[in-house]
């Protein structure tokens, strides 16, 4: 689909309309982040996360000694092949590595955009892709979510003819990062080959079980999900805006402080920690919610490749909005849905991709501008936050109601 406009002259459109402008984009804003970065590596050093990929890649996969350590393991153990791997040219060059990692895959998901039926079509969402990435790239270039999006997207972009390719991409996405399963789960509810789907995660998962056997490490197969702790509201999830103007105000002792166990800021007040318990059984109730709301409109007859796409960031952003974490990475779990939204109908997925990208606005004045005031509780970015968790419950909002009215409205079934 080619998106016109009568401010910018003709000219100017139809050189944005090319495939080959795309990449000139591509080659900017990932130039411009190789120079920001260059200011870290040149020097021995990372950034944000990457320090911690650092000490686990020189350390190796859960030490016994753990002492001095920023953090214990956190992630799924296929998230050890990038993180090991980027330090291929040595613990001084960890950050470039990292970086030229996701840059490929990057360029892997542009490619696989822009081409073939999704020449035309694929060149708007690419625009708005890049667009997304410089107010995000400080994040996606620096956290694992860079590895897992453009997997992602590869995945939704072939999800509607090749489900089961999409399968086994998610459920290796899934074992690097757990957010890629919120975008499986609207795959085997809606592809007519879930039967193939769900076989080709049990594949995956059967190997990644073998070979983490073979390395020894089995017995710690699962701690990704015990290494949390019990770790608090997060200082930027959406269920913790109350706490946090409690403590702007200083209201019954409320304050925001660190979690140095798992390096992460929380919020303490009253009901906080009765909070923190509660978010897990609910964050699963919206799961099923979302799953029930799913099947509902598949049995009445809905496109099957809208009710994916749709369902996915119906999914993701219930992941997002029910979760005690809410770092601010999560945004990026929302970009390759949007993304594949607006290449199947640009004029259905136009106010969602508004909404995410007035998040991913808000999410990069917190982080990585001014985060320091924040967790100072500082009144003018407790309101950028708020608002920034406002715009993620009206997308859930959205993309429930746009979910309900697929179930509502029969449609010819596609074959998925």
């Amino acid at each position: 689909m080619t998106v016109r406009s009568t401010v910018l002259p003709a000219k100017v459109v139809d050189w944005f309309a090319r495939p080959s402008s795309v990449w000139w984009g591509f080659a900017v804003v990932h130039l411009y982040f190789l120079g920001w970065m260059a200011s870290f590596f040149l020097n021995g050093e990372t950034f944000s996360d990457t320090e911690q990929y650092r000490q686990w890649a020189m350390d190796g996969y859960n030490p016994a000694d753990l002492e001095g350590k920023i953090s214990p393991w956190v992630y799924p153990v296929l998230a050890q092949v990038p993180i090991f791997l980027a330090n291929i040219a040595g613990p001084s060059m960890y950050l470039l590595s990292w970086f030229l990692i996701i840059t490929v895959l990057n360029a892997v998901g542009l490619y696989i955009l822009t081409r073939g039926p999704r020449r035309v079509s694929g060149i708007a969402p690419a625009w708005w892709w890049l667009f997304f990435t410089v107010f995000m790239g400080y994040l996606s270039f620096a956290r694992v979510e860079g590895i897992t999006a453009p997997i992602v997207l590869v995945a939704l972009l072939y999800a509607a003819q090749r489900p089961v390719a999409a399968g086994l991409l998610l459920s290796i996405a899934t074992w690097i990062k757990v957010w890629p399963a919120a975008v499986l789960v609207p795959i085997l509810i809606a592809s007519q080959k879930r039967v193939q789907v769900f076989l080709s995660g049990v594949a995956v998962t059967a190997v990644v079980a073998l070979g983490t056997w073979l390395s020894g490490g089995l017995p710690h197969i699962l701690d990704f999900l015990l290494n949390q702790g019990d770790r608090g509201m997060q200082l930027e999830a959406t269920f913790s805006t109350p706490w946090v103007w409690l403590s702007v105000f200083n209201i019954a002792g409320s304050k925001m402080a660190d979690n140095t166990a798992i390096n992460s800021t929380e919020v303490y007040g009253p009901g906080a920690s009765a909070a923190a318990v509660l978010m897990q059984p609910l964050l699963i109730l919206a799961a099923v919610g979302a799953a029930i709301l799913l099947v509902r409109a598949m049995k009445r007859g809905a496109e099957r490749e809208e009710l994916f796409l749709e369902g996915s960031l119906m999914m993701v952003t219930a992941f997002i909005v029910f979760n005690k974490v809410g770092s601010p990475q999560f945004i990026i779990w929302l970009a390759p849905v949007i993304i594949a939204g607006l290449t199947h109908d640009w004029d259905r997925w136009k106010v969602p991709a508004a909404l995410l990208m007035g998040i991913a606005m808000t999410t990069f004045v917190i982080y990585p501008l001014f985060y320091t005031p924040l967790i100072h509780a500082h009144p003018v970015m407790a309101a950028v936050l708020t608002a920034r968790n406002v715009l993620l419950v009206v997308l859930l909002w959205w993309s429930v109601q746009r979910t309900a009215e697929l179930g509502r409205k029969p449609a010819a079934r596609i074959a998925a």
